[in-house]
């Protein structure tokens, strides 16, 4: 994790400070104008400033319910404080991004896994499906059909011949059909990717350059970018296909956002990119998910990223 300065913090802590001001009473033109002389100090108040603006727009109205519950000490807010206020901001959010997501998730799955959590399943056909953490899968099994849907995260199936019954694995976006086959899918931050072990897997996406019929054999991989609707392929040793599984996430010219969604899955609570055009970003390399924060700073370094942990239930990215 980065190292920050005791002005840096001072000076965070400041801006904190005035943005919960300004949101407890918007409309108050003193708040105002105190905002806009404090910023106007120097380049790195207005730094500051711009970070807690990034993070505050990210967690909504995190901040508010602070000042509610507890009232603010003479000395400002603090990062303890900052920190307590997003986790009671995201209580407050419960039909945000973790309370609803979750419930709807248990509602859906047949199984799903915690935080740096991986977990072996046997398929009702004795295949067998190893889901990576913070994922969930739902079976669909008949006597005509082997699905499952991938409704968040990464998992590697090793799929049981069938020839009679097709086994289908898809996410929101793609479908990936395999005849005894061993391949890994994930959806990292809406980049959804396949990957064969060995066999042939036919992939689709509707609206998009995948449709029926292309296929991927043993070492081929490709993906789909939810966000651009742009397609990628690609090969690799198969001895590199679903590494997570033994601690190592590899990564060949993918987007910062999705790296970090799919690290991110090793880190307790709720891990953010401050700006969106720093997301976009694309980077190879080997990374340890078993040190999330320093796996995430790897990720993020060559672009002049920080990360920022606000203790165990948020941690922010933003560029310098």
């Amino acid at each position: 994790m980065s190292e920050t300065s005791p002005q840096e913090d001072r000076l965070f802590e400041e801006a904190a400070d005035l943005m919960i001001r300004l949101q407890n009473d918007p409309g108050n033109p003193v708040s105002r104008e105190m905002v806009k002389r404090w910023r106007a100090r120097g380049p790195s108040y207005e730094k500051a400033w711009l970070e807690v603006s990034e993070i505050h727009g990210l967690t909504g109205r995190a901040l508010a319910p602070l000042h509610q519950v507890e009232p603010r000490s003479r000395q400002g807010v603090s990062r303890r404080s900052l920190v307590a206020a997003g986790v009671v901001g995201a209580g407050a959010l419960a039909g945000g991004y973790l309370a609803l997501p979750g419930l709807i998730l248990r509602a859906k799955a047949d199984h799903l896994t915690g935080t740096a959590e991986i977990r072996r399943i046997t398929l009702p056909d004795g295949g067998t499906a190893t889901l990576g953490p913070d994922s969930a899968i739902a079976l669909h099994y008949d006597d005509r059909q082997r699905s499952i849907a991938l409704l968040a995260g990464m998992a590697f199936f090793e799929v049981a011949k069938d020839p009679s019954r097709p086994f289908r694995a898809m996410t929101s976006e793609m479908a990936a059909t395999a005849l005894g086959t061993a391949f890994d899918l994930s959806n990292d931050a809406g980049l959804v990717s396949v990957s064969v072990e060995h066999g042939l897997v036919e992939i689709a996406v509707p609206g998009s350059g995948f449709v029926d019929g292309n296929r991927l054999a043993t070492g081929q991989w490709a993906t789909f970018d939810e966000h651009t609707r742009l397609t990628m392929r690609g090969n690799r040793d198969a001895r590199q296909i679903g590494t997570w599984r033994s601690g190592q996430i590899l990564v060949e010219n993918e987007p910062v956002r999705a790296v970090v969604a799919r690290i991110a899955r090793w880190q307790p609570g709720r891990v953010m990119i401050a700006d969106t055009e720093f997301g976009a970003n694309r980077i190879s390399g080997v990374f340890d998910p078993g040190n999330p924060l320093r796996a995430l700073e790897a990720v993020v370094h060559p672009f002049g990223g920080r990360v920022r942990s606000l203790g165990p239930f948020l941690t922010v990215i933003s560029s310098s």
